[in-house]
């Protein structure tokens, strides 16, 4: 697994993809910054964290788009599925590069924490509670990306997927926000929804509601996408 780790982390600087998502995470996590908190005078960085949910939804499908659909484009996968290596390690490998890489543009929220530090006094544990809400949400996030890029050998495809894939799990409770009060197969549908919606629990953390539910379920989403991913490469393997 760490083969594939560090081999992963030098693909996404010699590419380039990991200088264009670096870029582009802290520019606009930059402009939320300045927008929801400088601006507004206050040292609340509950604003900030809950606009940053859309900075990962669009860029973790650009940080996922190659890591197995270029495998399979290059016909190098099959050298990597018939290695002395289990599949898990494949996966995990390509998975924590990804999540890596992800950490280190998440980061910058220290920046910007020491930057209110001269500004006035942070509170440091609602701080640490949404840099990790965010850090579990990416990781759930990244596991999706990796998935559906193991199902095709074009990276463009796999990045448009994945966006689409994303933004229907957070259009999903508001297109069902309306069943609350409906009939019971309303409700049933609606219940099944909420619980396993990604916006509404990644929300409660930005308002200082810490839930182990919530994490276990982003923890639960990463394994089972990651698990589905495995499956796919086995198929592909005795194929």
């Amino acid at each position: 697994m760490l083969a594939i780790y560090r081999r992963e982390i030098g693909a996404f600087f010699t590419s380039g993809v990991a200088y264009v998502f670096l870029a582009v995470f802290w520019l606009v996590s930059g402009i939320f910054f300045y927008n929801g908190v400088i601006a507004s005078g206050t040292t609340d960085t509950s604003s900030m964290f809950s606009s940053m949910f859309y900075i990962v939804m669009f860029l973790i499908p650009v940080l996922t788009m190659k890591l197995l659909s270029e495998e399979k484009k290059n016909k190098t996968d099959q050298g990597l599925l018939t290695a002395p290596i289990s599949l898990w390690d494949i996966v995990l490998g390509k998975y924590f590069a990804a999540l890596t890489l992800f950490i280190i543009a998440e980061s910058i929220v220290f920046i910007y924490a020491f930057i209110l530090n001269y500004l006035g006094t942070v509170t440091w544990t609602p701080l640490l509670g949404n840099y990790f809400a965010m850090l579990a949400l990416g990781a759930a996030f990244i596991a999706v990306g990796l998935f559906i890029s193991s199902l095709t050998e074009n990276q463009m495809a796999s990045a448009v997927v994945s966006l689409v894939a994303l933004f229907v799990i957070y259009l999903s409770e508001m297109l069902v926000s309306s069943f609350e009060n409906g009939n019971r197969f309303k409700k049933i549908v609606y219940k099944c929804v909420t619980t396993l919606a990604f916006y509404s629990r990644y929300v409660e953390f930005t308002r200082g509601i810490f839930s182990l539910p919530s994490v276990l379920f982003f923890v639960s989403a990463a394994f089972l996408f990651n698990f589905f991913t495995v499956k796919v490469l086995e198929k592909r393997r005795w194929s």
